[in-house]
């Protein structure tokens, strides 16, 4: 997760936003033959924005227009992605939407968009279908028409996000529920959560494997190789969101995986765990120390700390490794607490080098 910046964060543009304001300035320009540098939309959040086009192009039967996606301050992959949009007329009645290069298609069932179509989502869709009948209708024309979205670098943006976990192939997603991205709102990183949840569920998978990063990810496939890929989410600091979308859709069993830090957090009931939100408590660490017998003499050792890592070493080093189960069940506790149980939830603790340290699972 990236540090908030000081001073008043701006807010930015969903993708979603982007492409219907492309698709809006393409039929004009298709429309009226000219080139279309700026339109202006409703957007689902309640307001009008205005987005500036560039490499507008048109024909008598074919027309393009671009915008830069501004994510505001908000730490967004599309952020700067040129978004296209290209327009044509169509012998069949209505508004046909479709996905070009850079945008990905859906090959997995579970998500809110039919396998096999475009990864554009519902919000998006009604954007773009309600923008250009109104385009259409305000001159009283009744032509089909068909749009194409297009994101250039989208292949490669997509690579930054869980596309490809989700079985959203070739791109990225048309996303945005609101059209707006409020800065560090985390809202897109929740959404391909819950997405993912979805897809694992619709799989057949009733077990998943949440980490909160890359690393840890990596671990865990080491530590359950019997798992489809689709069963490992990356949760980043979303604990309590992450495992209450976990029972929402009908899962069986969580099973957590990462290091000292963020779970020293969990286990003490925090189950948002950026480092903004909740620095280490080192005094709940030696609570824990205390608890399997470490001596007095080591606590302020403990106390003074650079890192929980660094606890845990000392841990290894020390022979205390009924440390590392003590915590995981501290942790499982939490968590069954906050989902109100009716699960199995298990926690295993790795170093830093991928080493497993200790674990624990619960089920109530």
């Amino acid at each position: 997760m990236l540090d908030v910046p000081e001073g008043p964060l701006r807010h930015g543009y969903t993708t979603g936003a982007c492409a219907t304001a492309c698709a809006k300035a393409a039929l004009l320009a298709l429309i009226e033959q000219r080139v279309v540098e700026e339109t202006t939309i409703w957007i689902p959040a309640g307001e009008w924005v205005t987005f500036q086009h560039h490499d507008v192009r048109y024909t008598a039967s074919e027309a393009q227009a671009a915008t830069i996606k501004d994510g505001g301050d908000d730490p967004d992959a599309t952020h700067g992605a040129k978004i296209i949009a290209t327009v044509t007329w169509s012998d069949k009645p209505g508004v046909e939407i479709d996905g070009g290069v850079g945008v990905g298609r859906v090959t997995k069932p579970g998500l809110p968009i039919p396998v096999g179509m475009a990864a554009i989502n519902p919000v998006p869709r009604q954007m773009i279908q309600s923008t250009v009948g109104s385009v259409l209708s305000e001159r009283d024309m009744e032509r089909g028409v068909n749009v194409v979205i297009s994101v250039p670098d989208g292949e490669e943006i997509a690579k930054k996000t869980l596309n490809g976990r989700l079985g959203i192939l070739g791109g990225i997603s048309i996303l945005g529920t609101r059209g707006i991205v409020v800065p560090f709102s985390t809202s897109s990183y929740k959404a391909s959560i819950a997405y993912a949840m979805s897809v694992a569920k619709a799989q057949g998978i009733q077990t998943i494997v949440l980490t909160t990063g890359g690393r840890s990810e990596k671990y865990a496939m080491k530590l359950f190789p019997e798992l489809p890929d689709e069963a490992f989410i990356e949760m980043g600091d979303f604990v309590g969101f992450s495992a209450k979308q976990a029972k929402r859709v009908g899962m069986k069993e969580i099973r957590f995986v990462g290091m000292m830090g963020k779970f020293s957090k969990v286990a003490q009931g925090i189950m948002m765990v950026h480092a903004k939100s909740a620095p280490i408590d080192f005094s709940f660490i030696a609570k824990i120390a205390r608890h399997v017998a470490v001596p007095e003499e080591k606590m302020e050792q403990i106390l003074t700390a650079n890192t929980a890592n660094q606890v845990g070493d000392w841990m290894v080093e020390w022979g205390y490794p009924e440390f590392f189960h003590h915590l995981a069940v501290t942790c499982c506790e939490q968590v069954l607490d906050h989902i109100r149980g009716e699960m199995r939830i298990a926690t295993h603790l790795t170093s830093l080098n991928g080493e497993y340290l200790g674990g624990a699972e619960l089920e109530s």
